[in-house]
Formats: structure tokens, C-alpha cells, sequence
């Protein structure tokens, strides 16, 4: 009697994965900020100064009216001066006189001497006052700069634990596989019936 049915088993398959445990290490990030501060040349010059005072030599020449009273005032002190020591002189001398001395003709001959100093003035008598301030030059130079900032992050390190995978890549299966002909049902419906011998 031939099989009928072809049965097959299909077995279930599996796929194993291990990752072993690791640590990962992130680095860190590093930023550069550079700025520049620029420099430069800076010159200050303060030249000299020089100070002419002609107010004194002016006056000398051409003084004013309040200078003009008081040399006014000085001079007629000096002519009071003056002709208080000639009156003393002459009294000196009247005393002292001898006979037969001719003192009135001497008195009258200084009398009439005539005085040659003029008013008037063409050159100054004293000079201007002169000062002044010293200069001054400062120069400053002042490099550049680079000025370097860093901004730095500290590593992580991470520790990831092994596991492991199981994958199905295929399933269990049982395949029932009908491998006989057909049945017919009274038999000999089948088309190549052979009736059974019943002499035999």
C-alpha cells in the first residue's frame, strides 16, 4: 500500500547576538574665541612758550599817567633835596666867609648854569622781562593684543552593559503533504477500476 501522506517538520531557527559590554568615552569639545585689542602710536607735543613783558620798558619811554605822577613826585622830591643842600652849602659858605671873598658872584655864576637834561626820551631805559615754559613731546606706543579665550568641556564616559539577542529568523512549522491519488467513492467510479476477482 503506498503512503498517502508526506508529513515534514520545519524546524525553528534562531539567530544569537552578543554585544559585549564597553565603555564609550565622548571627547570633549574644545572653543577658541580670539579677539584682537588694536594698539597704537599716540603723540602729544606742547611746544615752547615764551612771555615778553614790555610794560616796564613802555613806561620807560612813554609811561603812563599814573607812572608820569609818580616820577613827577619822585623828581620834585629830589629838586626839594637838591635845593635844601645848596641853601646849606651857601650857608656854610656865608659863614665861613673871609673879607675881601667874592661868594654872591659865585652864588649868582651856579645859578645861571643851564640844566641840558631834556624830557624828552627815544630808547628805553630798562628791557622787557623775558620768561618762558618749557615744551613738552611724549610719544606712548602701545603693542596689540590677542587675547585667547578657551572654553573647554569636560569628557563623559559612558559604560553600556553586554546582552544578548535572540532573533526567529524562522519560525516552527509542521507541512502535511497529501501525496496519494484520488479517492472515489463507490470505488469504481475510479476510471481505472479493475473489479476484484472474486474466482481468486
Amino acid at each position: 500500500m503506498e503512503r498517502l501522506i508526506e508529513i515534514k517538520t520545519v524546524p525553528i531557527e534562531l539567530e544569537m547576538k552578543v554585544n559585549h559590554a564597553r565603555l564609550d568615552y565622548k571627547r570633549a569639545t574644545v572653543d577658541l574665541e580670539i579677539s584682537r585689542n588694536q594698539g597704537g602710536l599716540q603723540i602729544r607735543s606742547k611746544p615752547i612758550k615764551v612771555n615778553i613783558d614790555t610794560f616796564e620798558a613802555r613806561n620807560s619811554v612813554s609811561p603812563t599817567a599814573m607812572r608820569s605822577i609818580e616820577q613827577a613826585a619822585q623828581r620834585g622830591q629830589q629838586a626839594v633835596y637838591d635845593t635844601t643842600a645848596t641853601y646849606v652849602r651857601r650857608g656854610d659858605l656865608l659863614l665861613e666867609a673871609k673879607i675881601g671873598e667874592q661868594l654872591i658872584s659865585q652864588f649868582a655864576m651856579e645859578s645861571q648854569q643851564v640844566n641840558t637834561d631834556f624830557a624828552m626820551k627815544w630808547l628805553p631805559t630798562t628791557g622787557p622781562d623775558i620768561s618762558w615754559d618749557g615744551g613738552e613731546l611724549n610719544i606712548r606706543y602701545e603693542m596689540d593684543k590677542l587675547n585667547f579665550d578657551w572654553r573647554m568641556d569636560n569628557g563623559n564616559v559612558e559604560f553600556i552593559p553586554g546582552n544578548i539577542e535572540f532573533t526567529v529568523t524562522q519560525q516552527p512549522d509542521v507541512i502535511i503533504k497529501y501525496i496519494g491519488g484520488p479517492v472515489y467513492v463507490p470505488p469504481s467510479s475510479d476510471p481505472e477500476y479493475e473489479p476484484l476477482d472474486e474466482r481468486a
